[in-house]
């Protein structure tokens, strides 16, 4: 029997029972379908991460007091040390001094806090952030409106704000036109001169949910610290994005000096944007492993439910297959026949639930953009690969048992089978 002749009695034979077969088909189907959305909304997961994060800068460079033992903003980053030395001022003009860092070009310090934020009797609690004027270049920032902060606002210790389009939503109803209005932070009376263009999530949580005042004003009014030029961490931006790393050592040893700590004993910690990127893609990598796995436990439902109707019609044509082996079918002639209306199976639910895959995709696609979020999930030609290679095996896989047994089957007793 040849590969023609065999594929055309399985389409025969699954032809014959429409039903059965279309049942069978569809836990293929919906498993390959879960796998390659699952997959998609994974990778379009970790490309929306890695996006906002490149969106920043690639030679961005973050500096925190104490030795992490995690990402920025996790257990062991931050002032978390007895004997840890806070980062200050005179550290951040060092670092931004041209002889001492050549690599380095701008050196942006800022203190953090929550804050409530009140305007006509709505509230919002965000972000404080007490920054200088390069903070707006150092973190490539855009205004939708108004103006950043200034030298002549952090020398006055001015009660101005601006604000992330999230905070201006929730305090005004909307983010335009409120350049000029007067707000209350934490009770106290500050101006917007200005709200910054959505730019979403980021390394240190939503910017668009923040309310950025000046350092001086922070440090007098909103934000207290143990001594007066105490920062919480360092903005620094690089030449160019091939110098990142020439710029981490730079930083590493200036604060060694100024701090006195030996080399292996830091009491700070210098993060790159590529940390950030491998870390995320770490955790969304996992994440995508764990969503694919949980879907493939479905396409191995559906490889049970092909061998469950392939023993059915082994059972069924029990006197069909002695009846063969009489005129002279080998073995392997059996075998190949039922290998192959299992395969078809197999294909024939794998291709529809790669367009199901796609349609979900799609769809998650869709309502994601609805609802305002930055997210597109991305079907992978390896995820149609992997699944669809996947269903082949298992239509192949368990449809082995059910064609031996039928391959081995005596033609006497097949024939005396009622």
């Amino acid at each position: 029997m040849t590969f023609t002749q065999a594929l055309l009695e399985a389409i025969e034979s699954l032809n014959g029972n429409k039903m059965r077969s279309g049942l069978t088909v569809l836990g293929i189907v919906i498993g390959v379908a879960a796998v390659i959305a699952m997959l998609a909304v994974g990778n379009g997961a970790q490309a929306s991460i890695t996006g906002s994060i490149s969106s920043i800068g690639t030679n961005l460079l973050f500096v925190f007091s104490g030795a992490a033992e995690g990402p920025p903003g996790g257990p062991g980053s931050g002032r978390s040390g007895n004997n840890n030395r806070p980062l200050t001022l005179a550290d951040a003009d060092a670092i931004a001094d041209p002889f001492a860092a050549p690599s380095v070009e701008s050196v942006a310090p800022a203190i953090q806090g929550n804050g409530t934020l009140t305007f006509s009797g709505e509230k919002s609690t965000s972000t404080i952030s007490g920054v200088t004027p390069a903070y707006s270049t150092v973190r490539n920032m855009e205004l939708a409106e108004g103006e950043f902060l200034n030298e002549e606002h952090l020398l006055g210790r001015m009660s101005v704000v601006v604000l992330g389009p999230e905070t201006a939503e929730a305090i005004f109803g909307h983010a335009d036109g409120v350049v000029g209005e007067t707000i209350r932070i934490e009770g106290q009376p500050f101006r917007v001169i200005g709200v910054l263009v959505a730019k979403g999530g980021g390394a240190f949580g939503s910017e668009d949910n923040a309310a950025y005042i000046p350092f001086t004003t922070a440090q007098a009014r909103l934000i207290k610290r143990d001594s007066r030029d105490e920062v919480d961490v360092l903005f620094v931006q690089a030449t160019s994005a091939e110098s990142v790393v020439q710029a981490s050592d730079e930083i590493s040893n200036i604060l060694r000096q100024r701090h006195r700590t030996p080399i292996g004993a830091d009491d700070f910690t210098v993060f790159t944007q590529q940390d950030f990127l491998k870390t995320f893609e770490t955790i969304t990598g996992v994440l995508t492993i764990f969503l694919g796995g949980i879907a493939g436990i479905s396409l191995l439902v559906g490889g049970i439910g092909i061998m469950n109707i392939m023993l059915v019609s082994v059972t069924e044509r029990t006197r069909e297959i002695g009846l063969r082996k009489a005129l002279g079918a080998r073995k392997k002639d059996i075998l190949l026949q039922f290998l192959t209306e299992s395969s078809l199976l197999s294909l024939i639910g794998g291709i529809i639930g790669i367009m199901f895959g796609w349609l979900i995709a799609f769809a998650v696609g869709q309502v994601a953009t609805a609802t305002g979020n930055n997210f597109v999930p991305i079907v992978g030609t390896d995820a149609i690969i992997l699944s669809t290679s996947f269903s082949a095996i298992i239509g192949l896989f368990f449809g082995i048992y059910p064609a031996s047994r039928a391959a081995n089957l005596e033609p006497v007793e097949a024939l005396r089978y009622e």
